[in-house]
C-alpha cells in the first residue's frame, strides 16, 4: 500500500469520525424505532406494553463496521390517570477503529389528549430526559505524522494532546405528533420533535466548549388500504442538525394475509431514498404480536469509491404485549321449530 493511498485511507476515516461527532444516532428504518424518533411516540400504539429492539451495521468494506444497538420499552396509561405513557430507550452506537463509544439512556413520557369529538384525531406531547457518555481509545489510531516517509513508524510521537477519553452529559428532548385514525385502514400521523435542546457541552478537551447542535426531526406517515388485501405506507422524515441535514422518503406496500378476531399477519416490501447519501429497500412482516423489519442501504454519495456501493444493513423487531384477550363470539343457532 503506498503513501498516497494510506493517507487517503486517513482522511476518509477521519471524516467519517467528524461525522459521527456530528450527528446523533438514528435509522433507516425510523418508524420502526419510535422512542428514537420522537418522544412524543412514548406509548402510542394498541395494546398495554411495546418492547423495541434495533440493529444497524455499516461501512464494512470501508473501515472496521459501525455497529449500533437500540432497545426501547413503553407502556399506555403508564399512571393511575388515563393517557399517561412512560417509556426508557437505550442506544449504543461503535465507530471504527477507535471503537468510539456512544452509550446513551433516556427516560420519556407523554400525554394523549382528542382535538375530535369522536376521539379518531389525537395530539400526543412528549418529553424525554436522560444521560450520553461518550469514549474513545486512541492506541489503533494513525496518524499521518508517524509515517516517516517511507513507512508507518508507531514509535514516533502523534504530536497530538489529548486532555480526556471520556465526556458524559445530560439529553433533554421533547416533541409533539398527532394522529388521524380515519377509518380501519386508512390512518395518518405526523410529528415534529427538538433533540439536545441544552446544547450540551461534547469536548474531549478540559477548555474548549463544543456544543452538540440541536437536531429538529419533521416525520408524516400513512397507511391507505387500495383493495381488499393491500395497504399502501408512504413515509417521510426531515433531520436538521447543525451543518447536516437528512431527508428520506418512499413507502412500502403491505399484503394482507389474515385480519380476524385477534390475528393480524402481513408482509410488506418497501423502497426509500436518502437524499444525496443512499437508497434503501425495506421488507417485514406483521405476525399477530410481533413486527420484523429488514432493510440495506446502497450507498450512492461521493463515498462510492470506497464503498462499493455498501451501506448498512438494519434489522427492526418490535413485541406489543395486550392484557385485554380478544373474545372469540360463539354463534348459537336456533332449531327450527322455535
Amino acid at each position: 500500500m503506498g503513501i498516497h493511498l494510506k493517507y487517503r485511507l486517513f482522511v476518509l476515516v477521519f471524516f467519517l469520525v467528524q461525522a459521527i461527532f456530528g450527528q446523533d444516532i438514528h435509522f433507516s428504518q425510523f418508524d420502526l424505532s419510535p422512542l428514537n424518533l420522537n418522544p412524543a411516540q412514548t406509548g402510542q400504539f394498541v395494546g398495554d406494553y411495546r418492547f423495541v429492539g434495533n440493529y444497524r451495521t455499516q461501512w464494512s468494506s470501508v473501515t472496521v463496521p459501525y455497529n449500533t444497538f437500540s432497545f426501547g420499552a413503553d407502556a399506555r396509561n403508564f399512571l393511575p390517570q388515563k393517557n399517561f405513557a412512560g417509556g426508557i430507550q437505550i442506544n449504543q452506537d461503535v465507530a471504527g477503529d477507535s471503537r468510539f463509544r456512544t452509550f446513551q439512556t433516556n427516560v420519556s413520557g407523554s400525554y394523549l389528549t382528542p382535538v375530535s369529538e369522536d376521539s379518531t384525531q389525537n395530539l400526543s406531547f412528549g418529553l424525554q430526559a436522560g444521560v450520553t457518555n461518550k469514549n474513545i481509545s486512541y492506541d489503533p489510531l494513525f496518524f499521518d505524522v508517524q509515517f516517516d516517509g517511507y513507512i508507518y513508524n508507531p514509535n514516533l510521537s502523534t504530536q497530538e494532546n489529548f486532555a480526556k477519553s471520556s465526556k458524559t452529559y445530560l439529553n433533554l428532548n421533547s416533541g409533539i405528533a398527532y394522529f388521524n385514525q380515519i377509518e380501519k385502514r386508512k390512518k395518518i400521523g405526523a410529528g415534529i420533535a427538538l433533540f439536545n435542546i441544552t446544547k450540551p457541552d461534547q469536548s474531549f478537551y478540559n477548555e474548549a466548549e463544543i456544543k452538540l447542535d440541536r437536531r429538529l426531526v419533521i416525520h408524516a406517515n400513512a397507511e391507505w388500504a387500495v383493495s381488499e388485501k393491500i395497504n399502501v405506507l408512504p413515509s417521510l422524515i426531515y433531520l436538521r442538525q447543525g451543518k447536516y441535514n437528512e431527508f428520506n422518503f418512499g413507502g412500502s406496500g403491505k399484503y394482507i394475509l389474515t385480519d380476524f378476531i385477534g390475528m393480524y399477519r402481513a408482509v410488506w416490501l418497501g423502497i426509500y431514498y436518502r437524499n444525496k447519501d443512499a437508497g434503501f429497500f425495506t421488507a417485514g412482516m406483521d405476525y399477530d404480536n410481533w413486527k420484523i423489519g429488514l432493510s440495506y442501504d446502497i450507498n450512492t454519495s461521493t463515498l462510492v469509491p470506497a464503498s462499493r456501493r455498501r451501506g448498512g444493513l438494519e434489522l427492526a423487531l418490535i413485541y406489543i404485549i395486550n392484557k385485554i384477550p380478544f373474545k372469540r363470539i360463539q354463534h348459537r343457532v336456533c332449531p327450527d321449530y322455535i
